[in-house]
């Protein structure tokens, strides 16, 4: 299981889709690993143990936030990222920290609902293809007040035994034609429910629903589907009422407080003198508001109270203006781990455009081959490609990874807007370091990449 993984082996996933930073891919294993220890430890001890929080220091676009999210994925556990800056001290308009908490939460619930879904789609299936051949026998009406049904003002009509033959007949040649995906393209109407108004309250969305407590009932309406989109909806929907709610909701709180991470981006924008005024007074309210989040406390959700004390917390920043010592010391003291990310070399450059699976040579390329372009990039290519990314880092603003997307814009933008035409044979592109040079540099001019760049 990936909870088993080794530091080693940590990395060595990790690898795949970031080069270089082994510093802090080293770190965030071995806090990783520390988790899987401390679930094996006598439980007289267990609870006095703390994930040891990490601070990564280093220029935007290097993978501070890509490190963080793959850590999680390859766990299958809750994460989220937030921007230090979006916060603001209590008193203040603006989203409060323990909004953070109940959003991680959310996605823990999310994550564990659709596990529980797939678990039962099985029978939902069996279950909505039952309800699909029932409601293609007696097609759907709109629902009246249901309390008409409790007052005995509408009655349903008991079909005869001749007629309950032959529906039973009729709903079995159905459900062959179902089977035998015959009917997908029918049309017919169903029934589904209208999900409640939300109101917008300090940037976090509440469901005047739940305000309610479900105490007013479900608005219904009717929609007029295809049968193999019925059959989606209705699986939905089966699938659904299989799945134990409550049960949800304990795993989930459960994860959010054992397994959780939170990185928290930008951390040293609100880093700054406490003599600061204007715009910034808040800056260190937010970092004594994060304070009790990520020393530990209780936080409410609509899923019950929360507690954060073994939440594993990455903090972020580029640092350039501001100090590590520019915190205050108690949140400082809370990041014990710190771990300086460096910029990217031309080496590091070319290993991004050919290590990752997910690398934009081989995103683009099979975007291209969407519209019949083969393209392929031989060694001179990548290698003055990483040239010219190093250099317009070295000569602009310093945005590490990313000045590749502004890169590779610039260097398909002909083959891109060209593309597509219907009469257009397929072709292949081999891309090579004359072809670079001539679209990035022309007359050897410097890049321009401006327009690129916000």
């Amino acid at each position: 299981m990936a909870e088993n993984l080794t530091p080693r082996q940590i990395v060595h996933e990790l690898d795949r889709f970031i080069v270089g930073q082994n510093e802090a891919k080293k770190s965030v294993a071995i806090a990783l690993r520390n988790r899987y220890r401390r679930s094996r430890v006598d439980e007289s001890i267990r609870d006095e143990i703390i994930p040891k929080n990490i601070l990564m220091i280093g220029p935007t676009g290097v993978g501070k936030t890509e490190i963080a999210r793959r850590l999680a994925k390859l766990v299958n556990a809750p994460f989220i990222k937030v921007e230090a800056t979006k916060f603001t001290e209590v008193g203040y308009v603006g989203r409060d920290v323990e909004s953070i908490i109940r959003d991680l939460t959310e996605n823990a619930v999310r994550m564990v609902r659709k596990e529980h879904q797939e678990k039962v789609m099985p029978r939902a299936r069996v279950l909505a293809e039952e309800r699909l051949s029932d409601l293609l026998v007696h097609p759907q009406k709109k629902s009246t007040n249901p309390l008409d049904f409790l007052l005995g003002k509408q009655k349903e009509s008991q079909p005869t035994s001749e007629e309950s033959s032959a529906l039973a007949k009729r709903k079995e040649d159905i459900r062959q034609q179902l089977m035998r995906g015959e009917i997908e393209d029918l049309e017919m109407e169903i029934e589904v429910e209208e999900e409640a108004p939300t109101l917008e309250v300090g940037g976090n969305s509440i469901s005047l629903g739940d305000m309610m407590g479900n105490m007013m009932p479900k608005r219904t309406r009717m929609r007029h589907v295809k049968v193999r989109d019925a059959r989606k909806i209705l699986t939905d929907q089966e699938a659904a009422k299989l799945i134990d709610n409550d049960a949800v909701q304990e795993e989930a709180v459960r994860r959010t407080e054992q397994d959780g991470i939170v990185f928290i981006d930008e951390i040293d924008k609100i880093a700054g003198s406490s003599q600061s005024h204007g715009p910034d007074v808040s800056r260190e309210g937010v970092q004594r508001d994060i304070l009790p989040i990520v020393e530990g406390c209780t936080v409410n959700t609509k899923y019950g109270a929360v507690n954060t004390d073994h939440m594993l917390f990455i903090a972020a920043g580029a640092f350039h203006v501001s100090k590590v010592s520019d915190l205050i010391p108690e949140l400082q003291g809370r990041f014990p781990v710190h771990v300086q990310l460096n910029s990217l070399t031309i080496d590091d450059f070319q290993k991004i455009l050919t290590v990752p699976e997910n690398a934009l040579t081989k995103q683009y390329t099979a975007l291209l081959s969407v519209d019949k372009v083969m393209l392929t990039f031989d060694e001179s290519a990548i290698e003055e490609i990483a040239k010219a990314a190093c250099y317009a880092n070295d000569h602009a603003e310093d945005i590490g990874a990313r000045r590749l997307h502004a890169i590779f814009e610039q260097l398909l933008e002909d083959i891109s807007f060209n593309a597509g035409d219907e009469n257009m044979p397929p072709f292949e592109l081999k891309i090579d370091g004359n072809y670079v040079n001539e679209h990035l540099k022309g007359e050897n001019k410097p890049l321009d990449l401006n327009k690129y760049i916000l």
